[in-house]
């Protein structure tokens, strides 16, 4: 049975040639496409920026 289909956006970028060899060899690996491997470290990324934000600025309301 195929999987739903997610809502979704196209995103372009240009990457460091190092950094996307990187990805790509991390992807082989671990058998994830390159779209689940972005998602997941951009949530990772974004979730502890939102979390050192909030520590930041819990100071800052006393």
């Amino acid at each position: 049975m195929a999987r739903p289909k997610k809502e979704s956006c196209p995103v372009t970028i240009r990457m460091d040639k190092k950094v996307y060899d990187r990805l790509n060899t991390f992807c082989e690996r671990s058998g994830q496409p390159k779209t689940t491997a972005i998602e997941r470290a951009l949530t990772e990324y974004i979730d502890a920026y939102d979390k050192l934000m909030e520590r930041t600025t819990e100071g800052k309301h006393e």
